[in-house]
């Protein structure tokens, strides 16, 4: 029979240095772990933020083609600054701006920290206008076609949706799609 005596005073438990030293290196691992959860969560914010638009643009084709008018789709802010929100709606007027009388198809918040620069065939005003065949088109004319792309960027991270001759857009990454980007 084996007899375990225990001494008054003495746990079971951890020391004060003992866990002093766990918390240290939890930590040091926490913080080689975190630049790459930066990273994940903006690559995150830039693939919503790009789906979100490219919706966009393939709703304004779409109610094009349904409705067999332009629908244009336009930064919310006057000044053209796409960042700060987009909106899908029937232009009437054809002046590239939703005032009031003609009806918002869509409209999206601000792109929170990421900014979007438009390089389009007309860059005078923003805009991206499609006509009832499912085309893009420019304010001088409706057999003009609007293409080019769009390039969004939030910290070390890069996209781009591409809009061809005919209108169709596709999203590409710079850093791994190359030339062809």
């Amino acid at each position: 029979m084996r007899v375990v005596i225990r001494h008054a005073g003495w746990n079971d438990g951890f020391s004060l240095p003992e866990l002093l030293i766990v918390v240290a290196i939890v930590g040091i691992f926490a913080s080689l772990g975190a630049p790459s959860f930066r990273d994940m969560i903006e690559r995150q914010r830039i693939a919503t933020t790009v789906n979100d638009f490219f919706a966009a643009i393939y709703l304004a084709r779409s109610e094009a083609i349904r409705l067999g008018a332009r629908v244009d789709l336009v930064p919310k802010d006057a000044a053209g600054d796409w960042s700060k929100g987009w909106v899908v709606f029937i232009d009437e007027n054809g002046n590239q701006r939703p005032d009031g009388r003609e009806r918002i198809v869509f409209s999206h918040e601000a792109a929170r920290g990421t900014s979007i620069a438009a390089s389009l065939t007309d860059s005078k005003v923003q805009y991206l206008a499609y006509t009832g065949s499912g085309r893009t088109r420019t304010n001088s004319s409706s057999q003009t076609t609007q293409f080019g792309s769009f390039t969004f960027k939030l910290g070390s991270q890069t996209r781009k949706i591409k809009l061809n001759f005919l209108g169709r857009p596709r999203v590409c990454n710079p850093d791994t799609d190359g030339a062809s980007c």
